[in-house]
């Protein structure tokens, strides 16, 4: 769904990893989009069938129309990112819808608990494809497609540093901060800035209530971050004034140890 053609003057941002309306990608969305963005975004409905929240009908619609009320034209676009065909297949399918994309924040994940023992080849290798090399295949479409106004290009990735119990997450995350991180040196002749984000715990409905208790003891400001904390920093970085901020990993937890 696109919104009115009057819209495509607005700058585009390719969010990745928006497939529930309680998620991180979707409150990224959804602020950027009450900047002044077009959005396009990307989800994958078999990852939420293997998780134990399940799939959210209606999801990628309500997010479409809540994004359209906010001014933004939009593209959902269904995609495997573990395929690494994908990547290139995104930006062909929003260039032909939206245009040239101006920021790529890639919150897309593959997360699945276990640990140094029971993690088997097969659960590893997807977590590197999917967090991993689908970072730097999106990055690298990014960089060659570019062609905005120097110093207007943003690209984000969040991250996390868990790998206690959650081993090929966090080994592919730290995989993923570097990837990303290259770009602000490789990419310096876009003018382009990249940068990433970690967000800490956040609350989507995955916690149990003793993680919440421990994630609310260990946190200095006494309460759960939001998907709508990471977005006002995602939101920040893409703007003008955000531009200085370059080639960083950037804590945003509430200082939780």
């Amino acid at each position: 769904m696109t919104a009115p053609g009057e819209n495509v003057s607005r700058p585009l941002a390719l969010v990745t990893g928006v497939g529930r309306t309680v998620g991180i990608g979707a409150g990224v969305a959804r602020r950027l989009a009450s900047s002044g963005w077009n959005l396009a975004f990307t989800h994958w409905t078999p990852y939420d069938l293997r998780m134990p929240w399940g799939v959210e009908h209606g999801a990628t619609g309500a997010i479409t129309e809540d994004l359209a009320e906010r001014g933004a034209a939009t593209a959902a676009v269904e995609a495997d990112l573990a395929d690494p065909a994908t990547p290139a297949l995104i930006f062909d399918e929003v260039e032909r819808r939206l245009g040239g994309v101006t920021a790529l924040v890639m919150c897309h994940c593959e997360s699945v608990d276990s640990g140094l023992l029971d993690t088997t080849v097969d659960s590893f290798d997807r977590h590197f494809a999917v967090n991993a090399r689908a970072t730097w295949l999106l990055i690298r479409e990014y960089g060659r497609r570019f062609a905005g106004a120097r110093g207007t290009g943003r690209i984000i990735s969040l991250t996390s540093d868990h790998t206690v119990g959650n081993l090929p997450y966090g080994a592919s995350k730290a995989a993923l901060d570097r990837i990303t991180l290259a770009a602000a040196h490789e990419l310096a002749h876009l003018g382009v800035s990249a940068n990433v984000i970690n967000p800490g715990p956040v609350d989507t409905g995955w916690m149990s209530g003793e993680i919440r208790n421990q994630v609310l003891r260990a946190t200095p400001l006494g309460r759960l971050g939001t998907p709508q904390d990471t977005a006002h920093l995602v939101d920040f970085l893409c703007s003008p004034e955000g531009q200085w901020i370059n080639g960083q990993l950037l804590m945003s937890n509430g200082g939780i140890a």
